[in-house]
């Protein structure tokens, strides 16, 4: 007689045995009828003993069968719950996390080392898109969007305030010294200023600066992040969003020489579903996003900002 404890064909007997049929065990564990029929005579084999008795269309269970089915049925009612507590843990250590895939790429990405370090027990899942998602139903515990200060029904607070201001690459810095010279820069767009109300475009920073309108001409990007990496590059002077610019800024791929400023009324947000920011994994992640965000304050100093165009 065997000693080893053949788990699959236990399982195997466990659905034929609650179900007195071979062929609802077989739908059960999706599994065909040669297999299920292997399984048994592996484990009957094993015990030395029939667990079953075949009749014509029936079955049912042995001596050896009654003895066995309690054991084998509270072994398997502990580990599935078993498996469920572990899948409820791996779940409380998991956020997951949406975003756009510009302030994704541009201020998440960089900094996510720094959460990982100081929380390797949690798991952080990002998906990258501008899809509006449903923080109750979805499969999202954060959204960070940009938009208005309005979020009726969510658990929610402002993370950074966006601005934008003339961004380029230091060697076109030299070129263009003042707002009046930008006039005959190359400038770059990006589709994104037409998410804010009023559009934050290169036309209100020049009417805002005084300046007659700019030239209407130049590369159109559709997402911001592209733009920038265009001027970073050298091919021109972008209106930047600070919040995607400010690791160029800071490493001196980008400048940004004039102090005048646009702030829309739009600003970038953490939303969650009532209650969700309780959850440890989910306190973490935002308390994180907040003391990485409050350095950029200090770069505001001296920049001349205007909410009105």
């Amino acid at each position: 007689m065997a000693d080893h404890l053949p788990l699959t064909a236990l399982r195997a007997f466990e659905a034929a045995a609650r179900h007195l049929s071979f062929q609802q065990a077989t739908a059960e564990l999706n599994v065909t009828p040669a297999a299920l029929s292997f399984q048994i005579r592996q484990l009957e084999q094993a015990l030395g003993e029939q667990v079953f008795i075949r009749a014509h269309r029936t079955v049912s269970l042995s001596e050896a069968g009654r003895r066995l089915l309690p054991g084998v049925r509270d072994g398997i009612d502990s580990l599935r719950s078993a498996w469920r507590a572990a899948q409820r843990q791996a779940q409380d250590r998991a956020v997951s996390i949406t975003a756009g895939p510009a302030f994704t790429s541009k201020w998440l990405a960089p900094r996510l080392f720094n959460f990982a370090r100081a929380h390797p027990d949690i798991e952080l899942r990002f998906t990258a898109t501008l899809r509006l998602l449903d923080l109750r139903h979805d499969d999202v515990d954060v959204a960070l969007r940009f938009g208005p200060d309005r979020a009726e029904g969510f658990f929610s607070g402002v993370l950074l305030r966006e601005w934008l201001t003339p961004m380029m690459a230091p060697d076109l810095a030299t070129a263009y010294p003042t707002p009046e010279s930008l006039l005959q820069a190359p400038l770059l767009h990006h589709d994104e200023t037409a998410f804010m109300h009023p559009p934050v475009d290169w036309a209100a920073w020049f009417r805002t600066a005084g300046l007659p309108p700019p030239p209407a001409a130049g590369v159109q990007f559709s997402q911001a992040d592209h733009a920038l990496d265009a001027a970073i590059s050298g091919a021109g002077v972008v209106l930047g969003r600070y919040t995607l610019a400010q690791d160029a800024l800071r490493s001196g791929r980008l400048v940004a020489p004039f102090a005048l400023s646009l702030m829309p009324r739009e600003s970038y947000r953490f939303l969650c579903a009532p209650g969700a920011e309780t959850r440890p994994p989910v306190r973490a992640f935002l308390d994180w996003l907040q003391d990485e965000a409050a350095p950029l304050a200090e770069q505001e100093a001296g920049r001349d900002f205007r909410t009105e165009w």
